[in-house]
């Protein structure tokens, strides 16, 4: 697609020791399988693991959004490059047209408000997620991150998350940065702070690209997480690491690529374990107005059998098809980030790596603990926003044109309150 252009980045393949010591970690509710349904902050006592509730008493500033400048068309590039066989790429595009605030003391892009309005979240996000943890698996370190998102939070009057009050937590593998996933890194901890901003956050960063050692890095996460976000992919074609994406409660994430339809279904979001998150394109934010975004990753697999909860529905695949579920990714509808390793200051970006921590903070708000997270979405087909127009590819529907019900590029749709979560 000629309006966007692609930068290469050459991703390192050294593999360091991991920095951050166990005794500084959150705890898990995985083990135990309790629901965390509706658990909410307000009225709990404050500790290490509580965030203070969202202050009546912050200051509204107008988002973009509500100024009538956003959103609006520009120039994006990916900030990953190209990787070979064995590796995985994070689906992160940046807005090369924006740097800095757009008006006076306004990020561009959408902000946790513009998000919570259009997917129904705005109560939720408010009241629930006391007790949570998100972890959001990377590769390579991020040394800004947590100024960063200090940063982010106190310009959208979010309660502070911070190491020092317990609530952000960086598991390091390596000390080696990289540009492009520092970018990522940023985006996946300022949308779970938009979504569910009363949560924990645990960023887990792999000591490469390497699918071992993101693999590595999402035991980890899955060890010390109740929900897990995964803003990468690569090629299906070995099994080799498929056990480390499947908990017995809990949910993980991932995106589903931004090359559009994929002749290669993207791992791990192909797997059944795996809720695979699309992109759409989100025009408006109330009301909402959403189509699929061209670049949205769908895909067949070749290697996992077609699940149970697709067995009824015509996929135009005989095996597990992709998407499950949705949220807005495209640049061009992007979102407020801010980074200061890559550029210094407020960025918009978009891609799958925008939607799917916006999926797995829906999970959290809803807190609820399902055996097979996957197949519980599709029983729950009207708690979703049905996006039924825009495609990502020539191959027809519904595998490349969204429509009335199931979808390539959109799954079920995009989230309409914690419902189908």
């Amino acid at each position: 697609m000629t309006r966007y252009t692609i930068i290469a980045a050459v991703t390192s393949l050294a593999v360091l020791t991991a920095c951050n010591a166990a005794n500084n970690l959150p705890q898990t509710a995985n083990a135990a399988c309790v629901s965390k349904a509706r658990q909410s902050s307000p009225g709990l006592p404050l500790s290490a693991t509580t965030l203070a509730p969202l202050a009546a008493g912050a200051p509204h500033l107008a988002t973009a959004a509500q100024r009538g400048l956003w959103p609006r068309e520009g120039p994006a590039v990916r900030v990953c490059g190209d990787v070979g066989k064995g590796f995985a790429r994070c689906q992160a595009w940046l807005r090369t047209d924006i740097r800095g605030k757009i008006d006076q003391d306004t990020p561009g892009g959408y902000a946790p408000s513009d998000l919570q309005t259009a997917y129904g979240l705005t109560t939720d996000s408010k009241n629930n997620g006391g007790g949570v943890t998100v972890a959001v698996v990377d590769a390579y370190d991020n040394p800004n991150a947590a100024a960063d998102l200090n940063v982010y939070r106190s310009q959208f009057g979010l309660p502070a998350c911070t190491v020092s009050n317990g609530c952000f937590t960086q598991q390091k593998f390596t000390s080696q940065t990289n540009v492009g996933w520092a970018g990522e890194e940023s985006v996946d901890v300022d949308m779970v702070s938009a979504i569910c901003p009363n949560c924990k956050i645990l960023l887990v960063e792999a000591a490469s690209s390497g699918m071992a050692d993101l693999s590595n890095a999402e035991k980890y996460a899955t060890a010390h997480a109740d929900y897990v976000s995964n803003s990468w992919s690569g090629n299906e074609g070995t099994r080799t690491y498929d056990s480390d994406f499947s908990v017995g409660c809990g949910a993980i994430i991932a995106a589903t690529g931004d090359t559009g339809h994929n002749t290669i279904a993207q791992w791990p979001a192909v797997l059944p374990s795996v809720i695979a998150v699309g992109g759409t394109s989100l025009t408006s934010v109330s009301p909402r107005a959403e189509t699929a975004w061209l670049r949205s990753g769908s895909g067949c697999s070749k290697i996992y059998a077609k699940p149970s909860f697709q067995s009824a529905l015509n996929t135009g695949c005989s095996m597990r098809a992709e998407a499950d579920a949705a949220a807005d990714g495209d640049p061009h509808t992007g979102v407020a980030v801010y980074d200061t390793f890559r550029q210094n200051g407020w960025l918009v970006f978009g891609g799958t790596s925008v939607s799917a921590p916006i999926v797995a903070s829906a999970f959290a708000l809803a807190g609820a603990n399902h055996a097979n997270p996957t197949a519980n979405l599709y029983l729950h087909v009207s708690d979703f926003n049905d996006v039924i127009s825009g495609r990502n590819g020539t191959c027809g529907a519904p595998l490349c044109v969204a429509g009335n019900g199931w979808d390539g590029p959109t799954g079920l749709g995009s989230p309409k309150g914690t419902g189908a979560f």
